[in-house]
């Protein structure tokens, strides 16, 4: 038990620490829960209550807390170097596991630039790109490709090729002005398709048309495979990465893939591009590369984009980039034995089943009157609610109703947070089949007791 009283915790806490995406007044009012432990798929709190963690800490969780394995590992690396820069010096355990990243990800993806997190790496990919477009003498393309509903973190490269106003229309002014392709939102279609099996798609020709239009002044193209995650858990349809990748090679256009959410097992590949064999030209992965221990991010090009930053010192095609604790060894060495664990559990095998489950049950929630839809990839998904079923009709933001769903589930032991209206499924990878029947049951019940059905 920790030596402070959990009252005393929740005091210092609404006076000294500002939580993100909250609004501190709404957490002022309340009695929250403060997180002393984890143990396998559970947090446990300051007064010995147990929640499971239904958005694995942020999506970022893989094989539970505290898992042994990965505890002994860093305990281990600790014991032999906390950190050094990778600025003038090489390191062991990032060689290592960039060596092991070119080997799991998609051909041709070899050179592994490390950062923090996933809007880091986003930076990155960004700034990568344009600079390949200088160094081929095209200063011009500066502009991006990005589609509606996109989030690819909260630093103001990664806002502006985002495409979620409430999260970056605030900081317009601060962005740098990108071209926003309709994303296949298939329930809520901007272009007025009811039928996603028969519309063709028709948010590709839309694409294609900014891109032969405005192709000459754009560096790439910024995409979230198979699923946007913060955009609500919006699955794209079979075949819209893959048309997307042909027309990035059709226009010359770089195409940057953001799996910092969909990486490391989540959709049931090891990386969501490997389910249409596309192969990016730059690559961003965070979250679940350290399996949520440590925060550490790497941005991987193919060789293409990075013999383009290859000259003379004089020449200035450095890529002046770089983050203080790059490729630390702490975050480094527990990713390898996460790499390690993926093989000797079988994980990815392992995962089939569940997800097949979670399919089974979502279906039961598509009944419920006030679910609109449901969205589902590998072992993610999310539940939309809206007030009138027929019309589709959203409830209204004031009456916060994902956010009352995810209080109420905390009654029967389940930890969520919402996306907007829309309930997020997205637990440990690891997790058993009795919990996720436990999550399962929990949200449904929550759903129905919140929305009166």
């Amino acid at each position: 038990m920790s030596e402070y009283s959990t009252a005393q915790l929740r005091e210092w806490d609404r006076r000294h620490v500002w939580h993100p995406f909250t609004q501190m007044l709404d957490w002022e009012r309340d009695d929250q829960i403060v997180i002393e432990k984890g143990e396998g798929c559970w947090l446990i709190d300051t007064d010995g209550n147990r929640y499971l963690d239904g958005v694995a800490s942020m999506w970022t969780n893989v094989h539970g807390h505290c898992r042994p394995e990965l505890n002994q590992a860093l305990k281990e690396q600790v014991d032999k170097l906390e950190h050094s820069t990778l600025l003038g010096l090489a390191s062991e355990q990032s060689i290592i596991l960039a060596a092991r990243l070119a080997e799991i990800t998609p051909p041709g993806l070899e050179h592994v630039f490390y950062s923090d997190n996933g809007s880091t790496a986003m930076e990155v990919a960004v700034k990568m790109a344009y600079q390949y477009q200088v160094h081929h003498g095209r200063p011009e393309r500066s502009r991006f490709i990005t589609f509606r509903n996109a989030y690819h973190g909260d630093t103001l490269g990664a806002v502006s090729v985002g495409g979620i106003d409430i999260y970056h229309a605030t900081f317009k002014p601060l962005m740098f002005e990108a071209l926003q392709a309709p994303a296949p939102y298939c329930y809520r279609c901007e272009l007025g398709c009811q039928d996603k099996t028969a519309c063709g798609m028709k948010c590709l020709q839309a694409l294609e048309l900014i891109m032969q239009e405005q192709a000459g002044s754009v560096a790439g193209l910024v995409i979230e495979p198979l699923i946007q995650g913060a955009g609500g858990m919006i699955v794209q349809p079979p075949g819209f990465l893959k048309a997307v990748r042909r027309l990035c090679d059709r226009y010359d256009l770089l195409m940057i893939a953001d799996e910092v959410a969909t990486g490391f097992g989540r959709t049931g590949r090891m990386f969501a591009c490997q389910h249409e064999d596309v192969v990016p030209d730059i690559m961003a992965v965070s979250k679940g590369i350290a399996a949520g221990y440590l925060p550490i991010a790497a941005t991987i090009a193919s060789s293409q984009v990075y013999r383009a930053f290859l000259g003379e010192y004089s020449e200035l095609k450095t890529f002046f980039h770089g983050h203080t604790f790059t490729g630390n060894p702490l975050a480094c060495a527990v990713a390898l034995k996460s790499l390690e664990l993926f093989e000797r559990d079988d994980l990815l095998t392992a995962l089939q089943p569940r997800i097949a489950r979670l399919s089974e049950r979502l279906v039961q929630f598509r009944n419920l009157p006030h679910v609109g839809d449901v969205r589902q990839c590998g072992l993610a998904a999310g539940v939309e609610l809206v007030e009138n079923k027929e019309s589709r009709r959203a409830y209204p933001w004031e009456m916060k109703i994902g956010v009352r769903v995810c209080l109420e589930a905390r009654k029967y032991g389940i930890f969520s947070r919402p996306l907007g209206n829309t309930v997020v499924i997205f637990p440990p990878l690891v997790i058993s089949d009795s919990e996720l029947e436990f999550l399962l049951d929990a949200l449904e019940r929550s759903i129905r007791a919140v929305t009166g059905c």
